[in-house]
């Protein structure tokens, strides 16, 4: 395949990230965004480009049971053509939204690309979801053509809409199988389409409200990644390993987009139960080299024991919600590697991050990465400065790597977007030497005794106690200090609910952290969560404010009732 202007462009820019991966300043001074023109599509413009006749692996899918599946960059090329042609038979046309349902499976990276091919778009669905969210997001996205699995497949019996419906990896009465796949030419399908085109469209996690619908484009998305290929550290003939789900943006960053812009390799391992010992056998057996999970994975591994690091691993990151500090200390003593944090949100690509061979400061989750400008903003008065809500400036030039808009949503957009910022709704402060560090969603932070507190700065501190598995702090509403700090934890295994426990986590907390931010009430409970796991404070908040007349939660303990003087013992 001919290279265009367009793959040029692309591969320059890819390359001075690549060979400035360790000089944050230098790649902030020399990169920006590549003009691509008017009909960009990554799938055709760029991976296709690289793929043809690279019998390198591309991606690599295991199973627990020992099962796997190795597919080159140029086998990807020729199915995902295939799949496209098949799509455009079924009826497929450039802008249909297309549901896709699959876990991870191979058939999920070629529909993706085929679908891209095909000028159609994207929206990733998490398997979990049940009948009901999926009818509900067949309405609000005007969904034309859903994919499953044979076992997800039965979610849409109930649903009576006009929808092309593919099964893949069975047969199902009135459903495409994806197996006639094999019947179509593996030549490039030749549909056009426009670099503002949509592309993907995912839903938000829901955290605070109502999920909503965020459209990126065949830039904002594909090319906005070259941040994520970046701040992640990969590198051409890498093996990567992200801990994610399909349905959610982060699995597109890391185990689709920011790979194979490297030229890297995808690897996945299946499974049932999360076994910390297993993962880590995985990582040594793939020589993965570079390596991201959330927070509640780190969590897992340390409770693990699993000291000795796995013999590859060059970069370790996470993402997804802030890491505390004492997660990060604990694998820097056992496998002498910093773990480095990012951020970013559906709405973006990777924004903020710790860059590779920077040596970062605990807790801060780093400095704006190449091609992003970022300021601090006070909600109330709108003043920069350092301290403040995350803001993108959309001028003089809209952030490349942000969504188009909020899907049916006007009104949304327009508030994300009120004051010539793209507002984040997350706090963070910045210290003498640009970096940043998470404070928490504007809707989080809360006022007690006239004091802001940050739940993820206590929250932080909780974690530390080897009792607390999870903790989510919120104000519990009080007449003399406006709030009184709340956290409500899940327990590690092995502890018991008991007044013992309660008195101990309690003590730990007020020893580790000032007057204002100490620990009043603590409950264990059960936390809320969004389908993609994150923690729904705004449930807590609102039981809270709803049980705030009836006196004393029975199942909560209170600072008060223990004598928190003595020192903790944990």
């Amino acid at each position: 395949m001919a290279h265009t202007a367009a793959t040029s462009a692309f591969r320059q820019a890819r390359d001075l990230l690549l060979s400035t991966s360790t000089d944050p300043e230098r790649a902030h001074r020399e990169f920006s965004w590549p003009d691509l023109g008017p009909h960009f599509n990554w799938a055709v413009d760029w991976f296709d480009a690289i793929a043809e006749g690279n019998e390198k692996t591309a991606l690599w899918v295991a199973d627990e049971d020992g099962r796997e599946w190795r597919v080159s960059y140029d086998q990807m090329r020729r199915r995902s053509n295939q799949v496209a042609n098949w799509l455009l038979s079924l009826g497929v046309k450039r802008g249909d939204f297309v549901m896709l349902m699959l876990d991870n499976r191979v058939e999920l990276w070629e529909a993706m690309l085929a679908i891209m091919k095909v000028g159609a778009v994207i929206l990733p669905t998490s398997i979990v979801l049940g009948t009901r969210d999926l009818d509900e997001r067949i309405e609000r996205a005007n969904i034309r053509v859903v994919i499953a699995d044979g076992t997800d497949a039965q979610k849409f019996d109930p649903i009576d809409r006009d929808l092309i419906r593919i099964v893949v990896g069975s047969e199902r009465e009135g459903w495409a199988s994806f197996q006639d796949v094999d019947r179509f030419p593996d030549t490039a399908p030749g549909v056009v389409v426009d670099s503002d085109d949509p592309a993907i469209v995912y839903f938000t996690s829901g955290t605070t409200s109502r999920p909503k619908m965020v459209v990126h484009t065949h830039l904002s998305y594909p090319e906005g990644h070259l941040s994520t290929m970046y701040w992640i550290g990969v590198r051409p003939g890498d093996v990567h390993l992200t801990i994610s789900a399909p349905g959610w943006g982060k699995h597109a960053w890391s185990l689709f987009f920011a790979p194979w812009i490297a030229e890297a390799t995808v690897f996945v391992f299946n499974y049932a139960r999360f076994d910390a010992k297993a993962l880590v056998a995985q990582l040594d057996r793939a020589q993965v080299s570079t390596f991201c999970a959330p927070p509640t994975v780190w969590r897992m591994l340390i409770q693990a024991d699993v000291e000795r690091k796995p013999g590859r691993l060059r970069e370790v990151l996470s993402a997804g919600e802030p890491l505390n500090p004492e997660v990060i200390s604990t694998i820097e003593r056992w496998w002498g590697m910093q773990i480095r944090d990012g951020y970013g949100q559906t709405e973006l690509t990777a924004v903020i991050g710790n860059s590779p061979g920077v040596r970062l400061k605990p807790g801060a989750m780093g400095r704006p990465l190449p091609g992003v400008d970022v300021e601090l903003v006070d909600p109330v008065t709108g003043a920069r400065g350092d301290h403040g809500e995350i803001c993108l400036p959309l001028s003089p030039r809209r952030p490349l790597n942000l969504m188009a808009g909020y899907l049916g949503e006007p009104e949304r957009t327009a508030k994300a977007e009120a004051g010539g910022f793209y507002h984040t709704s997350d706090v963070a402060r910045r210290d003498a030497d640009g970096f940043l560090t998470f404070i928490g969603r504007t809707d989080d932070v809360f006022k007690a005794s006239d004091f802001k507190v940050s739940p993820f700065e206590v929250e932080s501190a909780l974690l530390e106690h080897p009792a607390v598995a999870e903790a989510a702090v919120v104000g519990a509403p009080d007449p003399v200090r406006l709030n009184q700090v709340k956290a409500y934890v899940a327990l590690a295994a092995g502890w018991e609910d008991s007044a013992q426990t309660a008195e101990d986590i309690l003590r730990f907390a007020r020893h580790r952290l000032p007057a204002y931010l100490r620990v009043r009430r603590l409950e264990v409970f059960t936390l809320p969560k969004t389908a993609s796991g994150k923690i729904r404070r705004v449930e807590l908040r609102e039981r809270e404010i709803d049980l705030k007349d009836a006196g004393r939660i029975p199942t909560e303990y209170r600072d008060t009732d223990f004598n928190l003087r003595a020192a903790p013992r944990a």
